[in-house]
């Protein structure tokens, strides 16, 4: 029997009228002659043609929508419109029966919520298995970039004790007996007694752990899973996620916003180039999305023309304080347009602002650079003008923040300020604070949560669409 081929390599191919082998699963079964077969590695099913009279009945009545199967025949120019090549089959194997009458996933149009709730059969549509061929090819595009620019590939702890943001927003780990647990004469949680004798969680980030090792090795990123106790049922949010996170030592804010620019492009452009065919699949199910909104709602650009436009524009830089007054003085803001009005400097930007930003005024992508330190993160570089620090958010349409970064605070006078300023405390950071006490230099870095990356390129509009399994309040399934 000749070698398994896959259908992608088999649809490209230049030979015809030799024999193949392909496995995959079954699409359709037309008039007990012509089965689409699909094994995932293009969206595009190749046609097999069944010589119905020579072929035992029980065998044909095995072959159902989602029957895994097995077939040797001889590659063929089609003769049907729509496809190049059929397999006139020699020989059929069923790998794997599938019930019609309970396979969920019929030959018809399914709601994406409906496909949420049978996620591990999902991949098996076309919208998911473009996204997540996509979603793979954005993965080896992060780790492709970086490699090439020699920096290191770090893997940071998923149990920490730290919360990097100082959010208390972070999933507890715990080996204690929930049912008895041990307490102290205070009548707190004796965590002394818990697995690591003292209180640790999941990590919210990777980056202050990344910091130590950029003061090492110079250039390093983590690629990661990351966890978030945030009660939230947004299209935007997930408890679980992955993050990309460089840390440059002797970077300075600019180095660093070009750096993740240079970042977004890339990636970007290898999915332009990688996955053409799920791309343009994945536009073409916008539009028809889109026919069915009211035209002020529908899409300015298409999916494909979106992606090009981040690679031929360079982002717009401006300081926050900027921003606000573009805010201010906005229609939206002046008509109370807003969810959240903008009142003055100080104001925390909500996704609608940034989208604002990006979407009408600009009209390409946005870095917001300089943002008062009261509503930044204790780590990050102050600036000489005492209210400010050295941040910079990436703002992208339909997404708002993409990339969140700063140059990070090497003076430890300042930084012990900060943090006896917010309360973070010192003594359970030390070892972060030494970095500072030996051989302190300037560094930055910036976090890019990957599913708000996927979610940009495939256009889709709910985030728990471009993880596999995603995890929510209320749901861990599968």
């Amino acid at each position: 029997m000749s070698k398994r081929i896959k259908i992608k390599a088999l649809l490209e191919s230049t030979e015809t009228n030799i024999e193949v082998t392909v496995k995959g699963w079954v699409r359709t079964f037309r008039n007990n002659q012509f089965i689409a077969l699909n094994d995932g590695s293009t969206n595009n099913n190749i046609q097999i043609v069944v010589d119905f009279q020579n072929t035992d009945e029980a065998l044909l009545k095995r072959i159902t929508t989602g029957a895994a199967l097995s077939v040797t025949g001889t590659l063929v120019e089609s003769l049907g419109k729509g496809q190049k090549f059929d397999i006139k089959a020699t020989a059929i194997e069923i790998l794997g029966d599938s019930d019609p009458e309970k396979y969920p996933l019929q030959p018809k149009k399914h709601s994406l919520e409906f496909l949420r709730e049978i996620a591990h059969l999902r991949f098996r549509t076309n919208t998911f298995g473009a996204i997540f061929r996509v979603r793979n090819s954005l993965s080896f595009a992060v780790h492709k970039f970086f490699q090439e620019r020699g920096f290191v590939y770090l893997h940071t702890p998923v149990i920490t004790q730290s919360d990097a943001e100082g959010a208390g927003e972070a999933f507890r780990v715990t080996n204690l007996d929930l049912n008895n647990l041990p307490r102290t004469e205070e009548g707190e949680i004796d965590f002394k007694q818990d697995f690591f004798g003292k209180s640790t969680n999941l990590t919210v980030s990777g980056q202050l752990e990344g910091e130590l090792g950029a003061m090492a090795l110079s250039d390093i990123y983590t690629f990661g899973p990351t966890f978030r106790a945030e009660n939230s049922n947004t299209t935007r949010h997930l408890a679980e996620f992955w993050m990309i996170e460089p840390e440059m030592a002797f970077y300075d804010l600019a180095d660093n916003m070009d750096l993740a620019e240079a970042l977004l492009k890339y990636v970007i452009s290898y999915a332009l180039e990688n996955n053409r065919e799920d791309l343009e699949f994945l536009t073409q199910r916008l539009e028809d999305e889109d026919k069915q909104k009211p035209q002020n709602e529908r899409a300015e650009m298409s999916l494909l023309d979106k992606l090009q436009f981040c690679l031929d524009n360079d982002f717009q830089r401006l300081t926050y304080t900027e921003a606000i007054e573009i805010l201010k003085e906005s229609t939206p803001n002046k008509k109370k347009k807003f969810a959240y009005p903008v009142e003055g400097w100080g104001t925390d930007l909500q996704s609608e602002h940034e989208r604002y930003l990006v979407e009408k005024h600009f009209k390409k992508p946005v870095i917001l650079t300089d943002y008062p330190k009261e509503i930044k993160s204790f780590y990050m570089r102050q600036n000489d003008d005492g209210k400010t620090v050295a941040a910079m958010d990436i703002l992208f349409p339909g997404i708002g923040e993409i990339i969140g970064g700063s140059q990070r605070e090497e003076r430890l006078d300042k930084l012990e300020q900060r943090m006896d300023e917010i309360g973070i405390p010192k003594d359970e950071l030390w070892w972060y604070l030494d970095t500072r006490r030996f051989g302190a230099c300037p560094h930055a870095g910036f976090g890019l949560g990957f599913e708000r990356l996927v979610l940009f390129v495939t256009g889709m509009g709910n985030i728990r669409d471009v993880i596999p399994f995603p995890r929510f309040p209320k749901n861990a399934e599968f």
